[in-house]
């Protein structure tokens, strides 16, 4: 077990690495306002954040991981293009695996740069490999973005392509929502009955009549879901070659040159991930450029989909071969989107990564 002194250590020579490629150093506060991260942070990081009132702040949370303070001081005071690189803890509850850290330290690298956003993904990723090269680890890359343009395109309802969207992050609900809007799945007891009883009595009638308010949500609210699931229950299910199609995608894992062949054969039938496709072509053509072997890299296009909900594009990880007990030494991704958010009308594409420096020691121990 490596001391926090060497652990420390370890972080500022990773630093450095990324200092050497141009980066500037940035701090962030440990203490962030809890009101922007809450609403953007994947569910799972939601549940796990050390939240705290401050009688003049109002809430606040323990930072959960770096890149939206960074996001948001860039965005306020930043110039272009801008490179970051930073050190610090990163704060998660734990309430089922004990062993399992809420505190670490994350040394990360982010580029904010509009002039060709495939020469910085294949940037960031070429750094996190040469300096994570000693450890032998195994590289894994997708692209959120072939999904989302996938659903984006669907034949359905802009209700259920933004529900599939919401869910992209969360696999088992995704799945679920998909079988049940291309009508894969018969509903469950509970949903027959609602809709059975929607069918035969209005709206108000069944708030009326449903006995006391249990939870959060308004009546108001209550009565915007009836309404809406007795709305998509009337809807034609999504077509069944398009499911299929979103199927094979999410299915997707190949070396990158053969998922690249794939996913063209897919878009002659679903033009509307061509533009998504090309992207990734050109990623692989800027990987080649700088020396990645994209022959052996692998592609998964589902990967990704159980990190951050801010990643919209590229995404990564490096993770230790044989060891399935441990998390990802390090991981990243685009996250366009993220800048627009915080940018208060402006945006600029932004790709970044972060490992984690007790893993890269305690494999360093392996090889030495």
């Amino acid at each position: 077990m490596s001391t926090k002194a060497e652990l420390r250590a370890e972080a500022r020579r990773l630093m450095g690495f990324f200092e050497a490629a141009g980066a500037e150093v940035v701090e962030a506060d440990i203490l962030q306002p809890a009101e922007t991260l809450l609403d953007l942070y994947g569910e799972d990081i939601r549940a796990r954040a050390y939240v705290t009132s401050d009688p003049l702040r109002g809430e606040q949370m323990l930072r959960p991981d770096f890149t939206v303070p960074v996001v948001q001081k860039h965005m306020a005071e930043g110039a272009e293009p801008a490179r970051y690189t930073y050190s610090g803890e990163v704060f998660r509850r734990q309430e089922e695996e004990m062993d399992r850290p809420f505190e670490y330290l994350q040394v990360g690298y982010e580029v904010f740069d509009r002039e060709n956003p495939m020469a910085a993904d294949a940037e960031v990723f070429q750094l996190f490999s040469e300096v994570l090269s000693p450890l032998g680890l195994r590289a894994a890359t997708g692209d959120i973005g072939i999904l989302k343009a996938a659903v984006e395109g669907l034949s359905t309802t802009d209700r259920r392509k933004q529900a599939l969207l919401r869910h992209i992050w969360r696999p088992r609900r995704f799945r679920a929502l998909l079988d049940r809007f291309g009508a894969g799945a018969k509903p469950a007891a509970s949903r027959e009955k609602m809709l059975n009883l929607l069918d035969s009595n209005s709206v108000e009638v069944l708030i009326e009549n449903g006995g006391p308010q249990v939870g959060l949500r308004s009546e108001k609210e209550v009565a915007f879901r009836m309404r809406a699931l007795k709305a998509d229950a009337k809807e034609a299910p999504i077509n069944a070659s398009e499911v299929e199609l979103l199927e094979i995608i999410l299915g997707l894992r190949e070396t990158a040159p053969n998922a690249l062949e794939n996913l063209r054969d897919i878009a002659v039938d679903m033009p509307v991930i061509a533009p998504a496709v090309r992207q990734v072509a050109k990623r692989l053509e800027a990987l080649d450029t700088r020396g990645i072997d994209v022959s052996t890299l692998d592609f998964d296009a589902s990967h990704g989909r159980s990190t951050m909900e801010y990643y919209d594009g590229f995404v990564f990880s490096f993770s230790a071969l044989g060891r399935p007990d441990l998390p990802p030494v390090a991981t990243g991704g685009r996250y366009d989107a993220l800048t627009r958010v915080l940018g208060n009308g402006r945006s600029i594409p932004a790709v970044g990564g972060v490992i984690r420096p007790e893993l890269v020691q305690l494999l360093k121990g392996k090889t030495a």
